[in-house]
């Protein structure tokens, strides 16, 4: 018996009951159907996953393709500063954004 002839509205109005999720008779019987396609394809994927076969993530290896995060030469605070329109010294400057809702 396949997983289409096992799902059935029911079942499908209780697991959406249990995800708290509002749906319609017309839902109900829609994703009856398209749940049941992919509990198909799911029996078919476990027929040729034996124990032979290593589970993958991903179809091809992937590898870090970032940089090593080895640090560098960094601004100073007066460096950073330098080209700012206005500082105090230690920190930039900037007018306030927020309303009186502080």
């Amino acid at each position: 018996m396949s997983e289409t002839e096992r799902l059935t509205p029911d079942v499908v109005r209780h697991l959406a009951g249990l995800a708290r999720i509002a749906l319609t008779e017309a839902e109900i019987e829609k994703l009856t159907g398209e749940l049941g396609v992919i509990l198909d394809s799911i029996d078919k994927v476990s027929e040729v996953a034996t124990p032979d076969v290593p589970g993958t993530s991903h179809p091809i290896p992937l590898v870090n393709v970032f940089r090593a995060d080895i640090p560098g030469k960094t601004l100073t605070a007066q460096e950073a500063l330098a080209g700012a329109p206005d500082h105090d010294g230690s920190r930039f400057r900037v007018t306030a954004i927020l309303g009186e809702e502080q």
